[in-house]
């Protein structure tokens, strides 16, 4: 009497094994994907609409985390304006297709994306090197229009070049770095210290 494979052992039933893991993944895939779109997509639950731009940002440790989170605060207008939203979208997209045109993730680290070059520009807003809140937004804005004479670290050699890029660039530029110190990275970059931090 000749003894039958056992279930398992055929061909047959991986075949189908396959196909349903397969099959499985793949709707697994398009729900972390619509999920994924939901989380970032710009006024959703961790990307603050572009208005943001108007308010006091900051990045501040919660233990009960274990991580950093974004926190928005006060009114803190960007060049005295009050932006509306439409305006605010405006000037932000022209400092992201500013960033994109000028190759700045040749150098830079934008939300974990780039190079290790230069500085990471994720919280950059929030960096410390900007000697004080007040003085901030136009020492970038003097800083990303003539890198070399307003440099804020001296820690390398490594030198920005001079972009050539216009006074509003400059402005779209200084109005997306802000508003992507507002994103929920996650907790990234870990361990950052930002200008509103009050020494101990």
């Amino acid at each position: 009497m000749i003894e039958k494979n056992p279930l398992w052992a055929s061909e047959s039933f991986w075949k189908k094994v396959a196909i349903w893991v397969t099959a499985a993944s793949f709707l697994l895939l398009i729900l972390l994907t619509f999920d994924s779109l939901s989380q970032t997509q710009v006024g959703g639950k961790r990307v603050q609409p572009y208005s943001v731009i108007n308010k006091k940002i900051d990045y501040v440790y919660q233990p009960e985390l274990y991580k950093s989170i974004p926190v928005i605060g006060e009114t803190e207008l960007l060049f005295g304006q009050e932006f509306s939203e439409k305006e605010a979208e405006t000037l932000v997209t022209l400092g992201k297709k500013t960033i994109q045109a000028k190759n700045c993730m040749n150098c830079h680290t934008l939300l974990g994306n780039g190079a290790y070059f230069a500085p990471d520009l994720t919280k950059a807003w929030l960096d410390k090197e900007w000697l004080s809140t007040e003085l901030r937004e136009n020492l970038m804005v003097q800083f990303l229009l003539d890198p070399e004479k307003n440099a804020r670290t001296f820690s390398s050699d490594r030198k920005m070049p001079n972009l050539h890029i216009t006074p509003q660039e400059a402005k779209g530029v200084v109005a997306f770095l802000k508003w992507m110190s507002s994103i929920d990275t996650n907790g990234f970059p870990y361990h950052f210290k930002t200008i509103n931090k009050v020494e101990e």
